[in-house]
């Protein structure tokens, strides 16, 4: 890829239409790539654990550049009820897109990896080097793995296909549009969910997984988007990258901060028999900035706030959004 210089190149973002792809798909855009030349697969058309559909979806879409970003994902309690489902998802589907890529001659492919591959007990700040150190937190070990095999997998393609395959590691993200399903989202969006309803039904207590000890790294999406877009223009080398901002926070801090935000005024209690999960996240994100330039602009506590307003602008037809999808005729199969 050539900074600056999009001409006619064609762009497929597997998870397009989703929470981070959306604003990867926007970040495209404003680069100057042209909306035809977006290809957004649909799991309705396209179901990238199949073998078949990879391989039309790249005989339909003909990429120079694939950005990887869906997967199947979700938060501590969605990892300890489908281990089994998260590896095979994401690891089949990673296996699928890049040997297809390699026989389609794709010219650059674009890996999302997660912060969940690193070890239980990195040494804070994580880098990149420690992958390798040891095993990933229990509760979303499998999904972690099955993202770090394909930065093997990125790696081995180079080396013996000159697969132009590069490997990204975003911290936690948060922003507008995030999944706001208590069942399947993340810290941040269950939180400001969790306490909006506090406030409305007028609750005293709201309850909250853990014990409020462990930190988090969060990066505001559009920055991501940004780190995202730019690596695919600038970067083209075999080692993994961290995408962060290198600021870390205790989850009971964030409850609080959360809280205020949205003027819960009652109690917090932490449920200690639910797991905590990884002890601290905080990564060295030196490397970005050295290889292709990327720092995070965006303030927490702003990032914090826009996510907030996004959520109570939309909760009524987020509500409605799942009680359709709980009425419709697949949803006993999901």
């Amino acid at each position: 890829m050539n900074a600056g210089g999009w001409g006619n190149q064609r762009v497929c973002v597997t998870g397009g239409a989703g929470f981070l792809g959306s604003f990867v798909v926007g970040r495209l855009l404003a680069e100057g790539v042209a909306r035809e030349s977006i290809h957004v697969p649909r799991i309705e058309d396209y179901d990238l654990t199949r073998e078949a559909d990879v391989v039309r979806l790249y005989e339909t879409a003909r990429p120079d550049l694939v950005i990887h970003l869906a997967a199947e994902v979700g938060g501590i309690g969605a990892n300890q009820a489908r281990p089994g489902r998260f590896f095979y998802a994401n690891m089949i589907m990673g296996l699928h897109l890049i040997e297809q890529a390699r026989l389609h001659r794709i010219r650059k492919f674009v890996q999302v990896g997660t912060i969940c591959a690193y070890p239980k007990l990195t040494p804070v700040p994580f880098r990149e080097e420690a992958l390798w150190d040891g095993y990933p937190e229990e509760t979303n070990a499998p999904y972690g793995i099955a993202k770090k095999a394909l930065l093997v997998m990125c790696q081995a393609y180079r080396a013996q296909y000159a697969l132009n395959a590069i490997y990204l590691l975003p911290v936690n993200l948060y922003g507008p549009r995030d999944n706001f399903d208590l069942e399947t989202s993340h810290v941040i969006p269950a939180m400001i969910r969790k306490f909006c309803e506090a406030v409305d039904a007028g609750a005293k207590e709201v309850v909250l997984w853990g014990d409020g000890s462990p930190t988090r790294e969060f990066l505001y999406v559009e920055d991501a988007a940004e780190a995202i877009v730019t690596a695919a223009v600038r970067y083209d080398g075999a080692e993994p990258v961290n995408l962060g901002n290198g600021r870390e926070i205790r989850i009971k801090d964030l409850a609080e901060l959360i809280a205020r935000e949205i003027g819960f005024t009652g109690r917090i209690v932490w449920d200690t028999a639910k797991p905590n999960g990884q002890p601290r996240r905080c990564l060295d994100v030196t490397r970005a900035k050295a290889l292709f330039g990327f720092e995070a602009r965006t303030p927490f506590e702003d990032g914090l706030r826009r996510t907030i307003a996004w959520y109570r602008q939309h909760r009524q037809e987020l509500t409605e959004s799942r009680q359709h999808s709980a009425a419709g005729p697949s949803a006993a199969g999901k």
